[in-house]
């Protein structure tokens, strides 16, 4: 969901629910774009404390889905050891930290959020580049995370720095409720919204004053580098928020014993979040928070009394942006039988319209899905498709509107076309 609030950004907005947006938009991100493809093939530290740290173990090659050609930059390969170091910083951070007045945090979230609002065709291109999202689902990302910095800031105001006055519980009594931080968090983010969701996670941390270790995923630690930028140039002070890259593997078991970790912040999967989860339940010497965000299958239900062109263009942004690479992604529908033929059909003549290819061209709206693991999920779900011929698990027959799903473009980009499978 997208919180509007009033902004004072330069361009016109796009949101998700918009994704259409004023042409005046494409020439700065083209320009971005342009810009960002000069830098490709650098070479990135992670930051800990008030050190910029080279890994011992060396680096690794991150290249974009867009063109497996294209190398975005290489990156430093984590160990357990720099965990326990970005623990260890944050923990002696904490102190000062969340004694700074709250009003204080706020303001400088608010100066993040200006931040991002100027840099947000910079972040946009590189997402692009990073994780292959069209320039509309980068940017509407960009403009969700200025949106959510803004309205923290504004509930922390309304909320007094969360003290909240209570009704009494008896005769002459006085309650409030004061909220405290807990201490250091690491936030462990996902491919799909590399910067929004590392953003949502790590600013209800801050600015509530705790400390935050900021561990993206290996298919984005560009746009994580970006957002760790934002919040030191914001003001964040050093070793407030640290930043470190490489394997999940090389950090989870310190992230989940490490009895100076005070809270876990993540968005993934279910197998990795359960995991995750239980490990630091029974590794930690007493309960601690966990904030998680996990996948799910999310239907659509059509109904006779619906407006099917609606239905249809809602039902295709759900399902088909950013390829359905999202928790939020729609991936069954269930139509009420009277509407049923007419509604496949208008899908399949929606979906066919969609520009499939490179995410940086202005027409296209589904592009590379994030690597060779995911083309083949996708391979085999129309597998088994093309094998059931639109067979439901009632065993009854019905009409399957395939659309071609062979690549219509190099195999060195990660790309898959639309798929529509009908069941009884």
């Amino acid at each position: 969901m997208v919180v509007r609030n009033v902004s004072t950004t330069t361009a016109p907005k796009v949101t998700y629910v918009t994704l259409f947006a004023d042409e005046s938009i494409h020439p700065r991100y083209e320009a971005a774009l342009e810009k960002f493809g000069q830098e490709l093939g650098r070479r990135y530290p992670m930051y800990i404390g008030e050190s910029e740290v080279r890994s011992k173990a060396g680096e690794f090659e991150h290249r974009s889905p867009i063109d497996t050609k294209v190398v975005v930059g290489y990156f430093q390969i984590g160990t357990a050891q720099h965990a326990r170091e970005a623990i260890e910083e944050t923990a002696k951070s904490f102190a000062r930290w969340s004694e700074t007045p709250w009003r204080e945090r706020v303001r400088i979230m608010r100066r993040a959020a200006d931040l991002v609002d100027e840099r947000k065709f910079e972040i946009a291109a590189v997402i692009t580049y990073e994780v292959g999202k069209n320039r509309l689902e980068a940017l509407a990302e960009a403009w969700e995370a200025i949106d959510a910095m803004r309205y923290y800031a504004k509930v922390m105001e309304e909320k007094d720095g969360y003290v909240v006055q209570m009704g009494p519980g008896g005769p002459g009594e006085s309650s409030r409720v004061v909220g405290k931080p807990f201490g250091a968090w690491p936030v462990i983010s996902p491919f799909n919204f590399p910067f929004m969701l590392a953003n949502g996670m790590a600013l209800g941390a801050l600015i509530t004053g705790n400390t935050v270790i900021l561990k993206p995923t290996s298919e984005a630690p560009l746009t994580g580098l970006l957002l760790y930028r934002i919040f030191r140039d914001a003001g964040v002070p050093l070793g407030v928020v640290s930043y470190v890259t490489g394997p999940g593997s090389n950090f989870e078991k310190e992230f989940v014993s490490n009895p100076k970790v005070a809270g876990i912040a993540f968005t993934g999967s279910r197998d990795v979040g359960t995991r995750l989860y239980n490990e630091f339940l029974t590794g930690q010497p007493y309960p601690k928070p966990v904030v998680m965000e996990m996948g799910s299958k999310n239907p659509t239900i059509v109904t006779s009394k619906a407006d099917l062109k609606k239905a249809v263009e809602g039902v295709v942004r759900a399902a088909y942006g950013y390829d359905g690479q999202k928790c939020s992604a729609t991936s069954r529908v269930y139509v009420q039988a009277a509407i049923k033929s007419r509604f496949l059909e208008e899908l399949k003549s929606r979906v066919e319209q969609l520009g499939v290819g490179d995410p940086r061209g202005k027409g296209t709206f589904v592009g590379p899905v994030i690597n060779k693991a995911a083309v083949s999920k996708f391979r085999s779900a129309v597998q088994e498709v093309r094998r059931s011929r639109g067979r439901g698990s009632s065993g009854k027959s019905s009409s399957f509107p395939s659309l071609s799903w062979e690549s219509s473009r190099p195999s060195k980009r990660h790309s898959r076309r639309p798929t529509i499978r009908s069941m009884a």
